[in-house]
C-alpha cells in the first residue's frame, strides 16, 4: 500500500480514536516520554546552551528514531502500518482533552463558580489562576484553545503528512520538550534555549495552517485576516501570534494583554483591539472553531500527502 494511503487511513483512524476516547487516563505515551526526558535532563543539565542542545538532540532524536524503527518493522504489512499510524496519531493529538477541559471551565464560569474555574485552569494552561477574574479566566481559556489547536492537533498532522510516524512522534517530542524546558526561568534560560528554538521551527507550518483554516472556518473571515495582519507580529511567540490573532478576529473578541505566568507578570500586545472582551460562552465558540480547524487540517494534510505521492519502500 502506498504511504499516502497509509497516512490517510491511519490519521483518520487516529483522529476518530481521539474523538471517541480522548487521552488515556494512565500510561499516556507523551507522559512516558516526559519522564524519559526528565531522566535525561537530570544527567545532562548544565547552565549552558550546548548541554541544552544535546538534551534536545538526544530526546527528540531518540523519539524520531523509535518511530522510524517501528514503521520499518511493519512496512511489509499494510494493515499493521495503518494501525501503527493510527495509534501514533491518537497518541500525539489532544483535541478531545483540550475541548473537554475548556468546556469544563466554561460550564463553571456560566454557573458563576469562579473558584471551580480557577481550580480547573491549571489542567489547561500555566497561567496563575488566582490572579484572574471570570473574564480573565475566559480569555485564558480561549487563548489556550487557539494555541493548542495548532500544537496539539494541526502541527502533528502536518508533520505526520511530511514524515509519517517519525514525523508525528518527533513533532510531539519537540513540543513536549519546549513545555518542559523552553520557558525563560533562571534554570532553563540557557539550557532550554535549543528546545524552544526547535519548537519555533517545528511549529511554524502548523501555526500558519491553523491561522488560515481558522480564517476560512470562522464566523468572521475578514476580521480574522485583519487581526492577523495587524497584530500577530507583535506577539512574543512567532507561532502563537498568528493563531491567537486569527481566532480573536474570527470570533470577534479581544485577546492578549496583561497575564501572570509561572510567577511573573507579562504585558502582551492586545490582539484584535476592536473586539469585545471574552465572555464565558465564547469558550464553546472557540472549541467549535477548534474542532472545525482540526477536521480541515486532516483533509489538507491527507491531500498534501497524496499530492506528493510518497510510496512505502
Amino acid at each position: 500500500m502506498r504511504a499516502d494511503r497509509v497516512f490517510a487511513y491511519g490519521a483518520a483512524a487516529g483522529l476518530l480514536g481521539d474523538l471517541l476516547l480522548g487521552d488515556p487516563r494512565r500510561g499516556h505515551p507523551v507522559a512516558l516520554f516526559g519522564r524519559a526526558a526528565g531522566a535525561v535532563e537530570r544527567v545532562l543539565w548544565r547552565d549552558h546552551r550546548g548541554w541544552g542542545a544535546l538534551h534536545a538532540a538526544v530526546c527528540a532524536g531518540g523519539a524520531v528514531a523509535l518511530g522510524a524503527a517501528a514503521a520499518r518493522a511493519v512496512r511489509t504489512s499494510p494493515a499493521a502500518s495503518v494501525a501503527l499510524t493510527g495509534a501514533a496519531t491518537w497518541a500525539v493529538v489532544g483535541g478531545t482533552s483540550l475541548a473537554r477541559e475548556a468546556r469544563s471551565i466554561g460550564r463553571a464560569l456560566e454557573a458563576g463558580d469562579v473558584t471551580g474555574a480557577r481550580a480547573r485552569l491549571p489542567h489547561l494552561c500555566g497561567r496563575d489562576p488566582q490572579a484572574l477574574d471570570a473574564d480573565g479566566i475566559a480569555r485564558a481559556v480561549v487563548e489556550s484553545v487557539a494555541e493548542n489547536t495548532s500544537d496539539a492537533v494541526v502541527g502533528a498532522l502536518v508533520w505526520g503528512a511530511v514524515g509519517g510516524v517519525p514525523g508525528l512522534v518527533g513533532f510531539r517530542a519537540v513540543n513536549t520538550l519546549d513545555a518542559m524546558v523552553g520557558h525563560k526561568s533562571p534554570r532553563y534560560r540557557r539550557y532550554g534555549w535549543a528546545s524552544a528554538r526547535l519548537d519555533d521551527v517545528a511549529g511554524w507550518p502548523g501555526a500558519r495552517l491553523t491561522a488560515v483554516l481558522a480564517t476560512l472556518a470562522g464566523p468572521d473571515p475578514r476580521g480574522a485576516v485583519r487581526a492577523w495582519r495587524a497584530d500577530a507580529a507583535q506577539h512574543p511567540s512567532p507561532n502563537a501570534g498568528p493563531v491567537e490573532a486569527s481566532f480573536a478576529g474570527a470570533l470577534g473578541v479581544r485577546l492578549g494583554g496583561t497575564l501572570s505566568y509561572a510567577g511573573r507578570v507579562e504585558h502582551r500586545p492586545v490582539l484584535n483591539g476592536d473586539g469585545r472582551a471574552v465572555a464565558p460562552d465564547d469558550i464553546e465558540r472557540a472549541v467549535r472553531l477548534s474542532r472545525q480547524v482540526g477536521l480541515l487540517a486532516l483533509g489538507v494534510s491527507v491531500a498534501g500527502r497524496f499530492l506528493t505521492r510518497g510510496r512505502t519502500s
